[in-house]
């Protein structure tokens, strides 16, 4: 779909630049180049790669990928792209996506270092609520919190990806999920317009916070407990270690990929008991330590890992009359 040639600049030098094979720009950069200028402080990378920034290791290229520095710069940016009618779509750690070979058409918003900031908004006697921005790893901000003696976020160790995405798919694990101790939301809608959203206002649910889609996560605020840092880190070091010894190491993946069915047996027993792991489609492979996770051997593409999902939600269909939703995005697709 796109050639070869990267282009890595800010606005300013946004025109005329041709790679090595000759790839133009999209016809819409220049009137976007105007519509930001004087606002665009961050890079823009145009026909790059997207599979360096997903952690399954695959997909094609973006016309433009674009790492804005804060919410004004972001807002201005959305706007832009709606008026021009420009596709967009939103991407942290690319922890849980899979993005097609073909590549995506429009930009790829990508919320990095300087769309990560944490900050103590208010300290109670034994409480605190904390502002993360959603480029914020989900790691750095366990670290963070657990260094200052702050609980609740525990649960997260050993989960990849941003904190936006963590929002956005309320992530979970032992029985807890991010709406346990998230406040409220800074959000933004697709035209630009940022609002805040108390949670018990919101609709999460499992795997999603319950919002339209095109809203994007721009921060949360958690409010967590006082306790001694010394106990949080032996959790966290506890479930990191039970995690260690139940998914698989060292191997590209998007982490859990199918959604628990509701009731019964989790995805993970119903893909093992269908006999499929170690199945194999070109480089994807259905983990043989844990069937819910997809791995990239090494040479997988996207269409290897997109087959393998259909063959299994297929078995495991035909054995147990059980439909297995995706918890990973699949992004790129006509």
């Amino acid at each position: 779909m796109y050639e070869a040639a990267v282009y890595t600049g800010k606005w300013d030098q946004v025109m005329s630049p041709l790679g090595e094979s000759g790839a133009q720009l999209p016809a819409w950069a220049s009137a976007l180049q105007q519509g930001m200028a004087g606002h665009h402080r961050g890079d823009i990378v145009w026909h790059g790669s997207l599979a360096v920034y997903t952690t399954f290791k695959v997909g094609g290229r973006a016309e433009a990928i674009v790492f804005p520095k804060g919410r004004d710069e972001l807002s201005r940016l959305v706007r832009s792209l709606h008026g021009l009618d420009v596709p967009w779509v939103i991407l942290g750690r690319g922890s849980n996506v899979v993005i097609a070979d073909a590549g995506l058409k429009g930009v790829v918003i990508v919320f990095g270092r300087d769309f990560a900031e944490i900050e103590l908004v208010d300290d109670a006697a034994d409480s605190v609520v904390v502002r993360v921005e959603a480029g914020c790893s989900l790691a750095k901000l366990v670290s963070w919190a657990v260094e200052r003696g702050y609980a609740g976020l525990e649960f997260a160790a050993g989960i990849p990806g941003s904190v936006g995405g963590a929002i956005v798919m309320n992530a979970g694990a032992w029985q807890r999920e991010m709406k346990d101790v998230l406040v409220r939301v800074s959000i933004m809608d697709g035209q630009g317009a940022i609002s805040t959203r108390e949670v018990e206002s919101m609709q999460f649910a499992y795997r999603t916070w319950g919002e339209m889609k095109g809203t994007i996560a721009l921060e949360g605020f958690f409010r967590l407990k006082k306790d001694s840092p010394a106990m949080l880190k032996e959790m966290c070091k506890e479930y990191r270690q039970r995690r260690k010894m139940r998914q698989p190491q060292n191997m590209a993946s998007g982490g859990s990929f199918f959604k628990n069915p509701l009731g019964g047996k989790t995805a993970g027993q119903l893909i093992d008991q269908a006999g499929l792991k170690g199945c194999l489609v070109g480089g994807a492979m259905v983990s043989t330590v844990h069937a819910n996770f997809i791995v990239n051997t090494g040479r997988a593409t996207a269409r290897d890992i997109i087959d393998l999902m259909g063959i299994v939600q297929k078995v495991v269909y035909e054995k147990y009359g059980i439909t297995l939703e995706p918890e990973v995005k699949i992004l790129g697709l006509e």
